[in-house]
């Protein structure tokens, strides 16, 4: 079958939206890292909602949830083509999985940072 571009805007768009959708359920039903990863996302909305978090908190803490979601995203399809490209081990795509897993560190790292900012004064 052969692609052919949508060139309506709004249609365009939204077959791209439906795209992306169907991408997210797919992240979240399948991987474990980011279903654990939206569960912790999910209970910081809801520790600010009991914590009643400021404006400025919630923005900062809805970023850093984005960031860890979508950089774990970037991550597992780094790794699902790399698994496609060479199966079996090979030093340079471990090398490149393994830069692609740092970037999730730093991103989760950047999160922990901003949870302890927010919420470590509310038990002081």
């Amino acid at each position: 079958m052969e692609f052919q571009k949508d060139n309506s805007f709004f249609t365009g768009r939204f077959k791209s939206m439906g795209f992306a959708l169907k991408g997210a359920i797919k992240l979240v039903t399948t991987e474990h890292s980011v279903m654990v990863q939206t569960f912790i996302g999910i209970l910081m909305v809801f520790a600010g909602f009991y914590f009643h978090i400021s404006h400025e908190e919630w923005l900062v803490q809805t970023l850093a949830i984005g960031l860890v979601l979508g950089i774990e995203g970037l991550n597992t399809a780094v790794e699902k083509v790399a698994d496609f490209i060479h199966p079996e081990f090979h030093e340079k795509i471990g090398f490149i999985k393994d830069i692609a897993a740092g970037a999730v560190f730093f991103a989760a790292m950047t999160a922990i940072a901003v949870g302890l900012i927010i919420y470590v004064p509310k038990f002081l």
